[in-house]
């Protein structure tokens, strides 16, 4: 039972998020991703950064993704609130 209400948690915890897209994106592309900063990787990738809501947030911002014919390399989340729970416990 409570299992359940963990996930359920876990979707409206805000959390920091690594977009990797393949290609250089410039800064034309800014606005359609507002709050992600830009980072051009050597590999030439960008990698957008940023906070996320919850995850209908994550699904959005990689709806827009697929939506502009964006080639996605991987999705990350480096930090949330709930890891930083974890680690107190």
């Amino acid at each position: 039972m409570s299992q359940s209400n963990k996930s359920t948690e876990d979707r409206h915890e805000t959390g920091l998020y690594k977009i990797r897209i393949k290609g250089h994106l410039d800064a034309r592309w800014v606005d359609r991703f507002e709050g992600l900063s830009f980072t051009h990787e050597s590999d030439g990738t960008t990698i957008l950064s940023g906070p996320v809501v919850d995850q209908a947030a994550l699904h959005g911002l990689l709806r827009r993704v697929r939506d502009l014919g964006l080639p996605l390399v991987s999705v990350i989340q480096v930090h949330s609130k709930h890891s930083k729970k974890e680690r107190n416990t």
